[in-house]
């Protein structure tokens, strides 16, 4: 039986602000308190949020450490220098290296390669294994996008080897920084760039934007790009705030309009076509776009070539014939195919194994492990399993001799803390606040299992352990008139840190024939009407809450919270509810 939710309204914004703001702009009350929420006040910074603007981009150069990147790339150019451009296996990644392989090959650049590591073989990062490569081929300069901050040995080793690195990173630094020609990283201690959450592809952008401040190029040389920059900032979940506001923004306009023919063929596999005037959004990339890049990465799609793990989502992403892009594109398909089959497999398998361990199904974390279990799906599998237990997860597998992992985290608790805490009998680990990765000898299971429970049960707070819905405000269903809908579609792109608004309507209940969708009849259908204004109805669907089914059929009153979504159908656009929960009236 699922958790019970909480529902939380947020604080509402100053009454004063709200109706100045609302008779400012032309607002509805209750969109104008949304903009008050989100620390928006005045009429000037409303113009802002509603329409970024590219000049409002930061000085690349104001990241530590570009001037001498730029210095270096340049030097390569010139000289006809043997590049490597190396990347993280994930969406993240390859984009990152498919943003950076296009600029400098439409540079004419021609001595250019890429790298992305084998999750299986090398793991995450820069790998002995991949310089040594890169010395076979006669690199003399590796970039890397997405991963390298703490790879301090690998570069030293790179360096006696004549091979110079540039860092280019959005994680945590450790308390050394590799010896490389450059470190660019925004959240470097030593960094002042005003804006610390781009993504790894984002940061890569910012060097092609430098190389073109610097050469006296075009903007418009590199806005091409940004198709590639929302994809990562969509997948790689980062705030949709800031700088990364403007470039989401304008990623999507091209994602929508103009894309690169790899990402194309992707759209097409998806359904996501413009021809029934969808418009591509933060939320299909997530669910649609990017897993099925994720998925060349996580799968083991071929040894020795072209399609062979990685490097096809950044053969994809670079390709500029159609028809090329097409077969990558069935390639990429097929192999996501296969991830959710075996997805679904050891996602029912880690469920068995939770169920029928009494003390552990009473934990207030999640431990498992088991050795047959593939690496590339392990951190999917830790999200799954929140979404039923919710509390702080860690999925293992064995994978060359060592237990290897995913860890995700509850919204509020920080579990990069509670995996550093078991850092002596860890032989690597790395992540953020809500996801991390470790490595450890599988004789160490049992001992981690036992330091990180314990390090959950002090310091965890009970109420973390029920997930939380935030509402916005209230709403009645008259309220969602065709003005009110347009202009909530101004808040977009939304995403971490501007998420979809969360509206809260009391009293209503179900006019027609409620009913359960879906392969197994898990979503709920409706069409909803409130007590108060009972000829109004609007279509709702409740996905994975087959639980409320009785309510609603029976008419019962029920109060709800949703977000409001566009239902595009043979031309029509309708409103629809997409129901977070449902609570029946006491």
């Amino acid at each position: 039986m699922p958790i019970e939710k909480q529902w939380v309204i947020l604080d509402q914004g100053d009454p004063a602000r709200v109706e100045s703001l609302s008779k400012a702009l032309g607002l509805s009350p209750v969109l104008a308190n949304l903009l008050v929420q989100r620390g928006i006040e005045t009429p000037e910074e409303a113009e802002g949020f509603f329409n970024p603007s590219l000049t409002d981009l930061h000085d690349p150069f104001l990241l530590k450490d570009m001037d001498k990147a730029i210095d270096r790339i340049s030097r390569a150019v010139a000289d006809g220098e043997t590049v490597m451009i190396w990347g993280d296996y994930d969406v993240d990644g390859t984009s990152a290296v498919a943003l950076l392989y296009s600029f400098l090959r439409r540079l004419g650049h021609e001595n250019l390669m890429f790298y992305i590591p084998d999750r299986y073989k090398e793991g995450y990062g820069v790998s002995i294994r991949g310089i040594d490569y890169a010395k076979a081929h006669g690199v003399s300069l590796v970039i890397t996008l997405d991963c390298g901050i703490k790879a301090v040995e690998k570069v030293e080793y790179a360096r006696g080897l004549g091979i110079d690195f540039i860092i280019t990173d959005h994680h945590l630094a450790g308390s050394e920084l590799p010896n490389a020609v450059a470190v660019l990283d925004p959240k470097r201690p030593d960094c002042n760039y005003p804006f610390q959450e781009l993504s790894g592809c984002g940061v890569g952008f910012k060097i092609a934007q430098a190389y073109c401040q610097r050469h006296g190029i075009a903007f418009s040389e590199i806005e091409r790009l940004l198709d590639l920059v929302v994809i990562s900032i969509a997948s790689d979940i980062v705030p949709v705030t800031g700088e990364n506001r403007i470039l989401a923004y304008y990623g999507l306009e091209r994602l929508n309009t103009n894309p690169n023919k790899g990402l194309q063929s992707i759209i097409k596999i998806c359904g996501l076509s413009s021809g029934g005037g969808h418009r591509i959004t933060i939320d299909d990339i997530v669910f649609k776009i990017g897993p099925r890049i994720n998925a060349a990465g996580r799968m083991r799609m071929g040894e020795g070539d072209e399609f062979s793990g990685g490097h096809s989502a950044v053969n994809l992403m670079i390709e500029r014939d159609e028809d090329a892009a097409k077969l990558f594109g069935a390639q990429i398909d097929e192999a996501n195919s296969d991830r959710k089959t075996i997805d679904r497999t050891v996602t029912q398998e880690a469920h068995d194994l939770i169920e029928s361990d009494p003390v552990l199904k009473k934990m207030k974390c999640t431990v498992i492990y088991n050795p047959r279990w593939m690496k590339g799906i392990v951190g999917i599998v830790a999200s799954r399993l929140i979404e039923t237990y919710y509390r702080p997860t860690v999925v293992m597998t064995l994978s060359n001799g060592f237990a290897t992992g995913s860890a995700r985290s509850v919204p509020g608790f920080d579990l990069y803390g509670a995996v550093e805490s078991c850092a002596d009998i860890l032989e690597n680990f790395g992540g953020h606040m809500y996801a991390a990765g470790l490595t450890m000898k599988p004789e160490n299971v049992a001992e981690f299992t036992r330091r990180f429970n314990a390090y959950v049960e002090e310091n965890i707070v009970d109420s973390l352990l029920r997930p939380t819905v935030e509402i916005d405000s209230k709403l009645l269903f008259s309220d969602i008139t065709p003005e009110f809908r347009r202009n909530l579609l101004r808040f977009q792109p939304f995403g971490p840190g501007n998420t979809a608004p969360v509206f809260v309507t009391y009293g209503a209940s179900n006019r027609g024939d409620a009913k359960l969708v879906g392969a197994e009849h898990e979503h709920l259908k409706m069409d909803l009407v409130q007590r108060e204004k009972p000829n109004t109805s609007i279509p709702a669907i409740a996905f994975g809450q087959p639980q409320h089914f009785e309510w609603v059929r029976s008419g019962r009153q029920v109060d709800v919270c949703y977000t409001i979504v566009e239902n595009h159908f043979r031309g029509t656009v309708t409103p629809q509810l997409r129901v977070k929960d449902i609570k029946p009236v006491q």
